[in-house]
């Protein structure tokens, strides 16, 4: 018998932790190669981890909640075989996770708190991870205030996420604090006294307290779920880190659209494809990010880094109601075929939650397709740390003025609105503004005699 070790999976770049969601064999349990052993979790996508060969699952060192570095050994299995390729002894200490380190930076800014040591059940069973212990131990939560907190793990258990969010809109460091000591006045504190009125010097500006929502009888209570709650962070945080301005285009798309129309059947059937307006566009994206290549940047402090490949994220909407970005990586190196196929394989793999954590990262700049949706205009907000992204319309029959040879003359056109929303603080509007603006134009000019 041999004993190998089975460690978190790489799981693309700047992925550096997961949490274990879920463990799908237990101990003793015979497992086969690629047979899945455990859900995880990161910040981008669910996913779930494979048994590397046959055997048995004889230990596992990390328990359901508990985060994990990326590397580290988080099970040991049993397989035939003479040699032993692995110790099955516990691993190192992980490293601090940031969210600790961010903690103890709170805790460093003079407010001392009390050790609270909080047991790994609560009385009602609720279980807490090693982490979640560790930081309310640091923060000077109690037991009682931590079974309070909603938790979005697993049958209501309280993730990294839950505490942190919860440590970030606690009122007065906990609802729970101790009552303030009263302490000598000292000089520099003492109250102004003017005539036969005392004044006080004014308090610390106290963190703005949520107005309290109202519920009525027939209204239902729906818990985010942990995908949604991520959005809604990270969409908070680029609104707060980016100056948004959105400049628009309207391009006269009917070139495009005739050519669609005339040639989807055939491509179909030899390719065995559907085509879309997506590829289309992100193609045209693609031609204009080669004209302004300041565009696909990114922001670091004060300096601006400029990406050396063209990675178009595109946004999709997921059953679930929750919105996914997969990546096209080097969507400059494919013709037209080749963006068809990356479209629809990514767009099907979301739909059927088949995404890898690859799959989403290493974006540079995102389209968002808002006209599938029968929406003509839309306002996106950028995906950080991207600098813009573009949402096009549905495209619409409209009356428009046209040249031509005998004179100006009215005819019915396919029309499409493109928003460009950028961040100002590298992007002006007169780079935003032509940046869309040349999209549109390679639009308008599409040739309707090309192949494909």
């Amino acid at each position: 018998m041999a004993q190998i070790e089975l460690t978190m999976p790489k799981m693309g770049e700047s992925v550096a932790e997961a949490t274990i969601i879920k463990w799908l064999k237990e101990v003793g349990d015979t497992i086969e190669a690629e047979e899945s052993l455990l859900e995880i979790a990161t910040d981008k996508v669910d996913s779930e981890v494979p048994a590397p060969e046959d055997g048995v699952l004889i230990k596992k060192l990390f328990n359901e909640d508990d985060v994990v570095q990326v590397g580290q050994v988080i099970a040991i299995i049993e397989t035939e075989g003479g040699v032993v390729e692995a110790s099955a002894e516990e691993p190192a200490a992980s490293p601090e996770p940031s969210a600790l380190k961010e903690v103890e930076k709170t805790i460093a800014n003079g407010q001392a708190t009390a050790a609270v040591e909080v047991p790994r059940s609560s009385a009602e069973g609720k279980f807490y991870s090693p982490l979640v212990r560790s930081i309310a131990k640091e923060e000077g939560i109690s037991a009682n205030e931590l079974d309070n907190i909603s938790g979005s793990g697993s049958e209501g258990r309280v993730t990294k996420a839950d505490i942190l969010n919860y440590i970030e809109n606690r009122p007065a460091f906990g609802a729970s604090a101790p009552e303030a000591k009263t302490a000598s006045p000292a000089p520099t504190a003492s109250p102004k006294v003017e005539s036969t009125k005392v004044v006080s010097e004014p308090a610390p500006k106290a963190a703005a307290a949520k107005a309290p929502m109202s519920i009525g009888a027939n209204d239902e209570i729906i818990t985010m779920d942990r995908m949604r709650k991520m959005i809604a962070e990270h969409m908070v945080m680029s609104k707060h880190t980016s100056p948004h301005v959105t400049s628009f285009v309207e391009a006269d798309v009917t070139n495009m659209v005739n050519w669609r129309n005339k040639v989807k059947d055939e491509f179909q059937k030899r390719e065995g494809q559907k085509i879309t307006f997506t590829p289309l566009i992100i193609e045209a994206i693609v031609k204009a990010i080669k004209d302004f290549p300041l565009i696909n940047i990114s922001v670091d402090g004060d300096r601006i880094i400029k990406k050396g490949n063209i990675n178009i994220g595109m946004a999709a909407a997921l059953p679930s109601g929750n919105l996914i970005v997969p990546v096209i990586k080097n969507a400059d190196n494919y013709n037209l075929v080749g963006l068809t196929k990356q479209v629809n394989d990514l767009a099907n793999r979301a739909r059927n939650n088949k995404l890898s954590p690859d799959d989403i990262s290493g974006g540079t700049y995102t389209v968002t397709n808002v006209g599938t949706f029968g929406n003509v205009l839309g306002t996106p907000i950028i995906n950080q740390p991207q600098v813009a992204i573009m949402a096009a319309g549905a495209i619409v029959k409209k009356p428009a003025v046209i040249e031509t040879a005998e004179g100006d003359m009215i005819a019915i056109r396919q029309k499409m609105f493109l928003s460009h929303s950028y961040d100002h603080r590298v992007v002006d509007g007169a780079l935003g503004g032509m940046f869309v603006r040349r999209v549109a134009d390679y639009l308008e000019q599409f040739d309707v005699n090309r192949e494909f």
